[in-house]
């Protein structure tokens, strides 16, 4: 049966996340060309934000008008859910007035209680878990650097946070190597590695402390913020933490010379990443940012408009 929501990217195989990736591959030059028609006429996207974002609501909004749909930016104080209203409540009303519902929430639980009473489909925009769109984005954009994905190898410099455990979880279904340099109690969880485990035990996964050494062979070398949203009194703690985490030419030059570097954006120049690297890689970064539209817009069609996602559905039109 086809898959309504898009939550998390262990809840599919990898023939869909595949078909996912070379349907918005495909779309992407449709759109480009002034071909791609537009499938969500007269459709409604509610998109529910508890966190603020740049890129997540300029890229859902940009994708519905483009789909020539519609979508309704909602702020906690105008929905309320799990305060003024609770989820399953507001998930029925939604799912009667809209087509789909996107949210970027602190909790994942939230979004998963969402999918689970809402008629409609629901995208998980972000949570504190995970965040299934940015990494599909991303494998997009590797997949358009270096033409294949299998037997890549991506390192995640940095926290072990919702975006890496994302990308493992995918790097382990399409055959890409996934590498996480983080210091001693930045790891992913043990729950999630076992669950990585147990779903790819071929998958290649691995924890490093020192980040030159897990650079040595890498394809992709990706970093995030070292603050996430709702961790500003760790500010202090987490900069002298990292000190030794940043991505910057000292490390690209323990990299393979043909190695990129990524970013999920916004970036802290001077943190994370250096402002010479931030630069001499903007091409690749940004070029990921709007992945984002080309990837989701492709997402919304095929949840919206086709039925939902399966390994028949979504990597090409009839």
């Amino acid at each position: 049966m086809p898959k309504k929501d898009f939550i998390n990217i262990g809840d599919f195989s990898p023939a869909e996340l595949a078909n996912l990736l070379q349907r918005a591959i495909a779309d992407k030059a449709e759109f480009r060309d002034g071909r791609l028609a537009p499938s969500l006429p007269g459709k409604t996207l509610a998109m529910i934000f508890e966190k603020p974002s740049l890129r997540t609501r300029v890229s859902f909004e940009a994708a519905m008008t483009h789909l020539g749909g519609h979508a309704i930016n909602l702020t906690p104080a105008d929905v309320g859910i799990g305060t003024r209203e609770p989820v399953e409540d507001a998930a029925r009303v939604l799912g009667r007035m809209c087509d789909g519902i996107m949210a970027r929430t602190f909790s994942h639980e939230l979004v998963e209680k969402l999918a689970r009473y809402a008629p409609v489909p629901v995208i998980n925009g972000l949570t504190d878990y995970s965040h299934p769109c940015q990494a599909m984005a991303d494998l997009m954009t590797m997949q358009e650097h270096f033409g294949r994905l299998a037997q890549r190898t991506l390192v995640f410099v940095g926290d072990g946070n919702n975006v890496a455990r994302s990308l493992a979880m995918l790097c382990a279904s399409l055959g890409v190597g996934f590498v996480l340099a983080c210091p001693k109690g930045y790891e992913l969880d043990e729950p999630f590695l076992a669950q990585l485990r147990e779903k790819y035990p071929q998958a290649s996964v691995q924890t490093l402390r020192d980040p030159a050494a897990a650079v040595a062979h890498a394809d992709v070398i990706y970093t995030d913020t070292w603050i996430s949203m709702g961790q500003e009194q760790e500010k202090a703690a987490r900069i002298r933490t990292f000190g030794d985490y940043q991505v910057n030419a000292a490390l690209m030059a323990k990299a393979p010379a043909g190695a990129i570097v990524m970013h999920c954006l916004p970036a802290y120049r001077g943190n994370e990443i250096s402002a010479d690297v931030m630069d001499r890689y903007a091409d690749i970064i940004f070029a990921q940012a709007e992945n984002r539209m080309h990837f989701q817009r492709s997402l919304l069609t095929v949840l919206m408009a086709e039925g939902g996602v399966s390994d028949g559905v979504g990597a090409g039109k009839e």
